[in-house]
Order: structure tokens, then sequence, then C-alpha cells
């Protein structure tokens, strides 16, 4: 029984005071007043512990606004209360997608559909979960119709098996940034597909990339289209699964996945937040076990690189970074990370071009894709996908409730823009103080003086980063930053 139906079915036991919360608490989800109107479903439910319908809603706000935790408790207690409900899986698979555990969501929405095989909205978001497998490289193609052989096996701290996947994604999936595409193809396509050719003219090969800039605006997914335009397998090498603190097991983790590699070629590896990783040795910390962790997975990982290095064998590294200076110089030398590339967040042509992409499978109504753009000046790729996403659950959440279809419409977007917000402008601002300078008050003699300190990056590191640095000084001045704010606001509010 769905939501909307135990509504009505239960309309004659429910008390007129849930009742009325509950419709009060649903005009304020319409008005993507979200916050307060899970503080009226809590009332809805404090007058009828059982109002599932409640839940539901509630559980789908939560989701909203990233309370994950919250949205899966209550979904959960849509299935006590109704143990054949549609709805609550849905919701389950809904919860599992936002936090990008795309597997997990699609074996919630088949549940739903296995009890509703007519469940529409369901379907929809099944449909739409295929590109996201491909767009997502640590969630292998096809991985539920395997026996598991790509699977991480993780035991007592060691690597026992490694994921390894293909791509289907091209550059051609790849929105914008044709300077970084026309790197990319001469430093790493070239060297994967064509060594040879490089070789007759005397360029030196390199084992890899450094991917650098801040953070959502498409690193991985560069990886993932590599992966495709090579035909190469991908390895997704995660930090946690790498560093363990028994003795051995570190660097018996990172041989693991190089092992891996050389039996999976052409492969490359992919090693996302690489500074938390390669952080640069004898550089302070205080030392201490977990340093030393650190330190052992470094000294494997050159090791390994220098193995690779005599040897290539059809491996390539990719690494990925938000702070391409802290990681250690002896991985960023030639022959090993030779080469920086630097992933920009969108420009207003871009940002166009992501809401083109990411809604080209969704029933649109009239969208202004330029307003978009403009409303949205400053913010990430991800920051672009997930109000896309979101602002698709908005018709669905009303369809569930009313029986009435309808289009996504630009009312839609505007909503979710306005609540989702913009991830980048805090991580200028951190950024911004180690790196380039930094004001503090101190009190001198009794005195309050100002003093500005200077970043920590040499000169050798500004110039080499200089186009991360001259992004991070225009997005955090303030009157760039005063010039950000008026346009998003002209264009959420006026045209």
């Amino acid at each position: 029984m769905s939501a909307k139906e135990d509504t009505k079915a239960r309309s004659d036991t429910l008390s007129p005071k849930a009742k009325e919360l509950y419709k009060k608490a649903g005009a304020l989800f319409e008005d993507n007043k979200f916050e307060e109107a899970i503080v009226m479903y809590g009332q809805a439910i404090a007058e009828d512990p059982s109002y599932s319908s409640a839940y539901f809603n509630r559980a789908l706000a939560y989701a909203i606004i990233n309370k994950y935790s919250e949205a899966t408790r209550d979904a959960q207690k849509v299935l006590e209360i109704e143990p054949e409900s549609h709805d609550a899986p849905y919701v389950m698979g809904i919860i599992a997608e936002y936090q990008e555990d795309f597997q997990t969501a699609k074996e919630w929405y088949e549940k739903a559909l296995a009890k509703n095989p007519n469940y529409e909205q369901a379907k929809s978001r099944l449909e739409s979960l295929k590109g996201k497998i491909n767009k997502h490289p640590e969630i292998p193609t096809g991985a539920a119709e395997k026996k598991d052989e790509e699977a991480t096996v993780v035991e007592e701290g060691q690597l026992k098996k490694v994921r390894y996947h293909k791509s289907s994604l091209k550059f051609t999936d790849v929105v914008g940034m044709e300077k970084q595409k026309k790197l990319i193809y001469e430093n790493v396509i070239l060297a994967i597909k064509k060594p040879e050719l490089l070789k007759q003219y005397g360029k030196k090969l390199g084992l890899g990339v450094i991917f650098y800039g801040p953070p959502g605006n498409g690193k991985t997914y560069l990886v993932n289209a590599i992966g495709g335009e090579t035909g190469s397998n991908v390895i997704i090498a995660r930090i946690n699964e790498i560093v363990d603190m028994y003795a051995g097991n570190t660097e018996k983790n990172m041989h693991a996945i190089f092992e891996q590699a050389r039996k999976a070629t052409p492969c490359i590896i992919f090693f996302d937040e690489l500074d938390a990783l390669g952080v640069k040795r004898g550089g302070g910390g205080g030392g201490g076990e977990g340093q030393s962790f650190m330190k052992m997975a470094v000294n494997q990982f050159l090791q390994e690189m220098d193995g690779v290095e005599k040897n290539p064998e059809g491996i390539f590294i990719i690494g990925a970074t938000n702070s391409p200076w802290d990681i250690d110089p002896a991985l960023k030398r030639s022959k090993r990370f030779g080469e920086t590339i630097y992933v920009p967040p969108p420009d207003y042509k871009t940002r166009v071009g992501a809401f083109k992409y990411n809604t080209k499978k969704m029933p649109l109504g009239h969208i202004n894709y330029g307003r978009l753009a403009r409303a949205t000046m400053g913010f990430s790729q991800a920051d672009i996908d997930e109000i896309c996403d979101k602002a698709a659950l908005i018709p669905a959440v009303e369809e569930d409730r009313t029986g009435t279809k309808r289009k996504i419409t630009m009312k839609d977007f505007l909503k979710m823009i306005k609540s989702h917000g913009n991830t980048l402008d805090e991580w200028y601002g951190m950024v911004k103080k180690d790196i380039i300078s930094k004001t503090e008050t101190q009190i001198v003699d009794g005195k309050k003086q100002t003093i500005v300190k200077e970043g920590t990056l040499s000169p050798e590191e500004k110039q080499k980063y200089k186009a991360l640095i001259k992004d991070v000084k225009k997005n955090s001045n303030p009157f760039y930053t005063y010039i950000k704010k008026i346009v998003r606001a002209f264009s959420l509010y006026i045209i």
C-alpha cells in the first residue's frame, strides 16, 4: 500500500489534528521549506505514531537536505508499519542514490518494483541509474550480474581481491574542458594507446598524471572517460583500503593493487585524494603511529612506481587532489607524476552544458538554461548534478501524493538551487588562508595589531599551480564574492 493509499484507508481513524498537521507539512514541503516541514511532520507523528505517510514524507525531506541517517530511520519505520509498502523501498533507494551508493539504490528500486511492477517512479530512477553507474567508476558496470570476481575483498586489513572495471564513457560525455581534454589526449591517451609513436619522436613517457583543482568538478569523471577512450580497465585505489595499522599490511595492500593492474592490462590505477596518501614526508605533524603508517604507504608507493617505470607493462597511474602542494615531491618528479593538469570549476558555457547533459533524459517543461547557469555562478559540477537530480524528485513526490503527472519546470530547478547552495565558496576561503595569506589579530603591549601572514607555498609551487591560485584569489576576493551573490540573486528571483 502506498503512502497515498494509506492516508486514504486510515482517514477515518486518524485524528483531525494529525491530518491537519500533515496537510500543513505538505504545504511547507511544496514551498521548499524542508526543515520546517520536518518539524510539522514530527508533530503529526506525535499525534499518531503509526502515521506511515508522515514518516514517508519526512524521510524524503531529510534526504533532500542530506540528513541520510534520519531519512533511513523514517523509511525503515514505514517498512515496519507496512511490510508490503512499495514506497518505503523507493525512498530507501533515493537515500542510497544521494549517497552515490548506486548498486544499493538499484536493489531497493528493484524491491519496490517487485511489490508494484507498475511503479513508474521506481522504473524511471532505475533507468537513470544506468548512466550513473557508468559515470561513477566505483560501481562496476554489470556488477549485479557477475560472480563478484571484481569485488574488492579486505580480510584482516589485507586486500585479497582488488576491484576493477571498464567504462563506457567517452570524451563526448565530458561537458566543456576542451583545453583539459586536449592535454589529456596528448599526455595520457597517446601514451596508453600509441606509446611507440611517441618513442619514434624521442618523447619520454611518464608513468602518470595528477589532476588538481577544487572539489566536485569532474576529476573522477575524467578518469572514467579516459578508461572508455583507451579501452583500459580502471582500478579505484582507496586510501582506507590501503592503509592498515598492523605492520606490513599497508605495503602488501599497495603491492596487491599494482599486481592486479599487471593482470588486467591495459590498466589505469586511480588514486583519489592523492595528498592523503602521498603527503610530504618529514613535513611535521608530530610523528606518531598514524604518520608512520602513511610513510610506509608512501615508501611502498614509490617502490611500485619505480617498478612500473622500469617495466611499464601497460599500466598508467592517475592521481587526483584538491591540494597538490601537499603531495610528497618524490611522487611528483619527472617520469612518476610528471604532468599536472588543472581541472577548473565550470564557466558559464560549461554550466549550461552541464544542465543540458544532466537533464537530457528528464521530462522537461520550458527550461531557460542560461538563467540556471547564471543562478549557479561559482557552483561545482557536482552541485549542478545534485540540483538536477533533486529537482526531478519534486514532481515525483507530487505524483505519489496526488496521482497527477507533470513535467519538471524552472520552478523546480530554482527551488533546489536556493536550498542546495554552493559548496565552493567556503572551500576557496579556507584554501586562501593556507596558501596565499591570512590575517591574524594579536595583542602586543596591550594593543591590538593586525598581522598578515603569507601562505606556505614556495615560489616554485606558486608558479606550478598558478591556475588554481588565480581562481582561489578571484573567488575569495570580497568584491567578486559580492558580484557572484548579485548575479545569483538576480537570476533566482528576477530573470
